[in-house]
């Protein structure tokens, strides 16, 4: 299995959300985590930064910010060159797809729990 290193954007330490249960799949499934969120904090060991910090060798980022929430974020999606980004339910955001794909970043609209479970991540 290829280790995928994984930005969870919008991360919480909340354990009814979803983001934090990707956080969880991903750590038992062997994918190396970053994490950002709105609240320093951390979920299995995992920091959860507040602020944009710089990070090499991203091969996924995995959305859990509504469209509005993404925009500040843009730039530094664009920075990182992940080599894709996977919008969960209630991400989709044709404006970031548009940006993405023109900076030659894959685009999935999916679960990415359900990526994991079924052994598509």
């Amino acid at each position: 299995m290829q280790q995928k290193r994984t930005l969870v954007l919008g991360a919480s330490d909340k354990p009814d959300r979803y983001s934090y249960m990707v956080i969880e799949s991903l750590l038992k499934a062997g994918h190396p985590v970053v994490a950002i969120g709105n609240r320093n904090s951390s979920v299995h060991g995992v920091k959860i930064y507040t602020e944009l910090i710089p990070i090499s060798d991203i091969h996924t980022i995995t959305l859990y910010l509504s469209p509005p929430n993404q925009r500040p974020y843009y730039d530094y999606i664009v920075s990182l060159k992940p080599k894709r980004i996977i919008f969960n339910p209630g991400t989709y955001n044709p404006e970031l797809i548009a940006l993405a794909e023109k900076n030659g970043i894959d685009c999935e609209v999916a679960c990415n729990l359900v990526l994991l479970s079924t052994g598509q991540f």
